[in-house]
C-alpha cells in the first residue's frame, strides 16, 4: 500500500489530516491526507478538476478549509490567530503559474515585496539581497530594473522563484513550474530546482503534469483523484499501483517515454 502519511517517528515538514475543501455544496477534497518528509521534494499529480491547485491554496491559507488539520513544521498553519499564521508563513515561499509578478514592478521590486512586508532593511541591503538571489536562480544583474513583459517566460519563472527565496525559507510551494517552457527551458529549470533543494536543504511541494520533472527531481509522488491522495510512493512504485488513472498515466506512451530517459 503507497500510504501518504508517513510512519511515527518520519521528520514531517507537511502534515494534513482530514482535509475537507469545497464550493458551495460540492466537496472537492473528503478528508485528505497527506505527509511530506523534511527535506525531500514531493511531486502531485492528478486529473484536470482535482483539486490540485486548491490544495495548494488550502495549505498556504488562500482557500477556506472546511475541516481538517494542516501543520507545517509541527505548528498549525490554520491558526486563527493573525500574528502566529503571519510568523509561519515565513517559513515557506511560492512560485504560482508564469511567476505571477506585480507587472507594475521591477524584477528587482517584486523580489524585495516579501522583505518589505516581514523585514526593515535599507534599501540598499533589498537592493544587494534580491541581485543575489537573482543569482542564485540563474538571472543576470541586468535583469534586476526590467518590467515582467520585458522578460521571456523562462525568465519570468526564475524571478518568481527568486522572489519565493527572498526570505530563505524551507519549504516552497511550485505550481506548475515548467508549464509553458519549451523541453530546453523545463529540463533547465527542473535542473535548478534540484539543485537548489539539495545544496540548500529545502522541502519541495511541487504541481506538475510534466512527466519528465516527476522522473528527473521528485522523491515521491502523489496522485490526487477521487477527493484524496490514491497513492504517494516513487514512480517506479506508481507504476506498479493498481489504478486505471495511475496506471494510464504512468504506463502510457508519454510516461514510458519520460521513464525510458531516465534509464
Amino acid at each position: 500500500m503507497l500510504s501518504p502519511t508517513l510512519p511515527d517517528g518520519e521528520d514531517v515538514a507537511l502534515r494534513i489530516r482530514g482535509l475537507v475543501t469545497g464550493f458551495g455544496d460540492q466537496l472537492l477534497h473528503k478528508g485528505l491526507d497527506l505527509d511530506v518528509r523534511r527535506g525531500e521534494v514531493l511531486g502531485l499529480v492528478g486529473g484536470s478538476g482535482s483539486g490540485k491547485s486548491v490544495l495548494l491554496r488550502a495549505i498556504i491559507g488562500l482557500q477556506p478549509v472546511r475541516a481538517g488539520h494542516v501543520e507545517i513544521f509541527g505548528q498549525n498553519a490554520l491558526d486563527p490567530d493573525p500574528v502566529l499564521r503571519r510568523a509561519l508563513r515565513r517559513q515557506w515561499g511560492v512560485l504560482f503559474q508564469d511567476g505571477a509578478l506585480f507587472s507594475g514592478l521591477t524584477v528587482s521590486e517584486n523580489i524585495q515585496v516579501p522583505m518589505r512586508e516581514y523585514l526593515r532593511l535599507p534599501e540598499s541591503i533589498m537592493a544587494a539581497l534580491s541581485t543575489a538571489r537573482l543569482r542564485q536562480v540563474g538571472l543576470p544583474p541586468d535583469a534586476c530594473p526590467k518590467y515582467p513583459s520585458e522578460l521571456s517566460g523562462g525568465m519570468r519563472k526564475r524571478a518568481g522563484l527568486a522572489r519565493a527565496l527572498a526570505l530563505d525559507p524551507p519549504l516552497l510551494f511550485l505550481d506548475e513550474p515548467t508549464a509553458g517552457l519549451d523541453p530546453i527551458s523545463a529540463a533547465a529549470f527542473d535542473t535548478l530546482v534540484r539543485l537548489l533543494a539539495d545544496t540548500l536543504g529545502l522541502t519541495l511541494f511541487l504541481i506538475t503534469h510534466d512527466l519528465d520533472t516527476l522522473v528527473s527531481i521528485c522523491d515521491r509522488v502523489a496522485v490526487l483523484g477521487e477527493g484524496r491522495v490514491l497513492a504517494c510512493g516513487t514512480v517506479d512504485e506508481l507504476r506498479r499501483f493498481n489504478h486505471p488513472w495511475v496506471q494510464q498515466y504512468f504506463g502510457g506512451p508519454r510516461g514510458r517515454a519520460a521513464i525510458g530517459k531516465q534509464a
